[in-house]
């Protein structure tokens, strides 16, 4: 009798415990909470826990259940459903989002209505269905940023006619900009993992008010995966391992990521791997960047020898680590800190661009590669949610982050190989606080300190008998620092209209001491002691629930780094830069409107003119060293150009994009992107402005499923011809294909793609897709790099 007891106990605890519900999201298997589970008349109700769990015994035999959760799609199903699927369930993000939740704007989580600025965000799903190859791949996706590519290993975004250093750069709200992110092309972006992401977002307009130096044209924001907490005593233990292939560079991936959650303490390990062979361009376009012939080195001379596919364009590979470990701790509902460690790391990858110049019928290298590319941060967050009268919650970040970066170049048919290393260890500290007050009045104040210290060495080697011998360093021994503090105010006058109004004092230093012993400088240190203050205006006002129209005005500025003030090289052949010591900041005036009219829940548009005026604009002008306009250079005779605050520029353009819900599961929706500027030369003639890209946009049809998720897109780019080329642009033919008249230009192109996604069950789920279906052969404005032709891609992902 007692062992039939205890067999029909363990019976029923088996179907008690088939009662409990687990919802986790179809986008990244992650539980969610506070599901709301519902019968239609309310008979019977319950939500789900941290770990997206419910019983819902009490729910037996119901014909229709309601599970619904705020950014998903409704499921309706009755018992017996859930039943046959195991009582797990997996909800579909929904295609159409008319209030997005954004971070960057304020440093803290606000609704997307309650920001004047332009923010696109890019969320996990994307990334999973898209499978971008790098984050300024991943940068793409939002259809509003241009991406300019100089070699496979980079990735250097243009938004509203600036990059580079006019750009800023932030993860975990961390500032990833350093002392030496230069004026031209960066690839530093490329040092995040695209797999360790698990939002992006891009503040168009400046940032500085929140950001401080750097974000005249947009802030791009990385906030990486966090580690999960368990509700209950058992270890909450999750992840998933992915593997990956792409035919158009034969790419090979390997990725895993790790959770391990308790009540207080929780860790989340992530690691990749990504192996890029040489890139194949398309079939169909301008002959003009087919790769015809390369160097290599045979016995003690560098030849030349014709390419067998001119379509493959050698050398291009290289290969990328990526390691991120996060521990989380939280005593009680009040306090949260945690640890993160990131690092990445890529092999030597080839200046593809540097390559296929030529001179004289000759190539001008034999060789010029960048070296590893090594980026580590240890970020300490603590934050705290209690109301005091200071604040309701405030953050602490304390970062420390290490750079590494080498260029190495040798002249065809010379036999010294120029080696020049770069290294940078930065510091920061991030005090972020809100308070909200009485009559719907928000304050987000702060402060922030900033050091950075660079070290610059140079050798040449000789490649015939190995010896080396000491060379010229790329940059002074230097420090950079930044001191600031900001406040921002938000206010509801009404429910029609609110108001936002900033401000920011930064104090910003940097001394430099310069080895003269290559170069005949007439001054051995540089200092720079000076202050900047920037502010920002904006007003919402919705005259009625379908329209919203916003107007923002607000200053940013860029503070002169080691970059500006110290470097010596070649901007291009014939031409050296020298140190300048008394350059100033650059400041930007930006205006912008945004008009946003919905239909209920099913159309959206949003259009943003805008403005920007740069003023002191730092930029490459003829210069003099003791006297000379001329000085050798790497055995070559070349003109001598320093960075001055010299110029101005303006730029003007357009944002616009619309969503439309076609059915629940199906939406159409289209970005288009389009931007005019003009900066002045040194003869004070006025020149199409460098980094403001041609017209874009992307246009896609999205449908969603509760297993399948598919699109069919297209991105397209105007032309851009000789006539509306950069003046600097105009001096690099061999970037460009060449019109009639054999000036260089820059073809217009589209492309056509298709992505989906299948979750084959709860464990497995695959996911590829075509890009450039049509196979064209295009190079992206300003690009040495030719983009891929048609792409497979397959992924297969574990999660667990």
């Amino acid at each position: 009798m007692r062992a039939f007891w205890l067999i029909f106990l363990l019976c029923l605890a088996n179907v008690l415990s088939a009662q409990v519900i687990t919802i986790k999201s179809q986008e990244n298997n992650r539980p969610l909470e506070f599901v709301n589970i519902i019968t239609p008349d309310l008979s019977q109700t319950t939500t789900t826990n941290a770990e997206g769990q419910a019983e819902i015994y009490e729910f037996t035999g119901a014909e229709v259940i309601h599970i619904s959760l705020i950014g998903y799609n409704t499921l309706k199903t009755s018992y017996r459903e859930l039943e046959g699927m195991e009582f797990r369930v997996s909800l579909i993000p929904s295609v159409f989002y008319l209030d997005q939740v954004v971070v960057s704007a304020s440093r803290w989580s606000q609704a997307s209505r309650e920001v004047p600025l332009k923010v696109a965000s890019i969320s996990q799903g994307q990334v999973i269905l898209h499978n971008p190859q790098t984050a300024a791949d991943l940068l793409n996706l939002s259809g509003q940023v241009f991406i300019q590519k100089s070699q496979q290993g980079g990735g250097s975004p243009m938004i509203r006619g600036f990059a580079a250093n006019r750009l800023l750069i932030a993860v975990d709200g961390v500032r990833m900009n350093n002392a030496i992110f230069r004026s031209g092309n960066l690839q530093n972006v490329i040092s995040l993992d695209p797999f360790a992401i698990e939002q992006a977002e891009v503040v168009f307009g400046s940032g500085s008010v929140i950001y401080g130096s750097d974000a005249i044209g947009g802030v791009m924001s990385f906030y990486t995966l966090a580690p999960e907490h368990s509700t209950f005593e058992k270890t909450l233990v999750s992840g998933n391992v992915t593997t990956r292939f792409a035919s158009a560079n034969g790419e090979k991936t390997g990725h895993l990521n790790l959770n391990i959650g308790g009540k207080k303490w929780a860790s989340l390990t992530s690691f990749s791997y990504t192996d890029f062979s040489d890139l194949r361009v398309g079939k169909n376009g301008p002959d003009d960047y087919l790769r015809d012939a390369y160097v290599i080195r045979q016995g003690q001379e560098d030849i030349v020898v014709p390419n067998e596919d001119p379509r493959l364009q050698q050398p291009t590979g290289y290969a990328q680590g990526s390691l991120m470990q996060k521990i989380s701790y939280r005593p009680n509902g009040h306090w949260d800190l945690t640890y993160g460690f990131q690092c990445s790391g890529t092999t030597d990858f080839d200046r593809y661009d540097r390559l296929i110049l030529f001179r004289n019928g000759e190539p001008r290298s034999a060789e010029w590669y960048y070296g590893p590319q090594v980026w580590m941060m240890n970020n300490l967050r603590l934050r705290n949610y209690r109301a005091t009268r200071a604040y309701d919650q405030f953050t602490v970040i304390a970062a420390h982050q290490n750079f590494r970066e080498s260029r190495h170049d040798r002249n065809f048919n010379e036999v010294i190989l120029r080696n020049r290393v770069e290294k940078v260890s930065a510091y920061s500290l991030n005090l972020d606080l809100k308070k909200t007050l009485r009559e719907g009045q928000t304050l987000f104040y702060g402060a922030e300190a900033i050091l950075n210290d660079v070290h610059s060495e140079g050798t040449d080697k000789n490649i015939l008998t190995q010896g080396e011998t000491p060379g010229a360093p790329r940059y002074p021994m230097a420090s950079w620092a930044s001191y600031a503090a900001y406040l921002t105010w938000q206010r509801e006058l009404s429910k029609k209209v609110s108001l936002q109004a900033g401000a920011r004092y930064n104090q910003y230093l940097l001394e430099a001491d310069f080895d003269t012993t290559f170069y005949p400088l007439p001054f051995t240190t540089a200092r720079i002691n000076k202050g900047a203050l920037t502010s920002s205006a904006g007003i919402i006002f919705n005259p009625t629930e379908d329209w919203r129209i916003r107007a923002m005005a607000s200053t940013g500025f860029r503070a002169p780094n080691v970059d500006d003030l110290g470097k010596v090289f070649d901007s291009e052949p014939g031409s050296v830069v020298v140190p300048n010591p008394k350059l100033k900041a650059e400041y930007a005036y930006n205006f912008e409107l945004g008009f946003t009219r919905t239909c209920g829940e099913t159309f959206e548009i949003d259009v943003f003119p805008f403005f920007t005026y740069l003023q002191n604009a730092m930029v490459r002008r003829e210069a003099t060293l003791n006297g000379l306009d001329s000085i050798p250079y790497d055995g070559v005779m070349s003109r001598v150009l320093s960075i001055q605050n010299a110029a101005f520029a303006r730029v003007w353009g357009i944002q616009a994009d619309f969503e439309l819900l076609i059915t629940p599961q199906l939406e159409w929706s289209s970005t288009f992107n389009y931007q005019k500027g003009v900066e002045e030369l040194d003869n004070g003639e006025l020149s199409p402005l460098r980094h403001a890209s041609p017209w874009f946009g992307t246009t896609q049809l999205a449908w969603t499923g509760q297993k399948w998720t598919a699109t069919l897109y297209a991105q397209f780019s105007g032309a851009v011809t000789y006539d509306n080329l950069a003046e600097e642009e105009r001096g690099k033919p061999y970037l460009y294909a060449l019109d009639t008249n054999g000036n260089p230009w820059s073809p217009a192109w589209h492309t056509l793609n298709f992505k989906m996604r299948y979750q084959l069950n709860h464990h497995f789920r695959v996911s590829g897709g075509i890009e450039n279906i049509t196979n064209q052969r295009y190079r992206p404005y300003s690009s040495g790099l030719a983009a891929p032709g048609t792409n497979f891609i397959v992924a297969l992902e574990y999660q667990f």
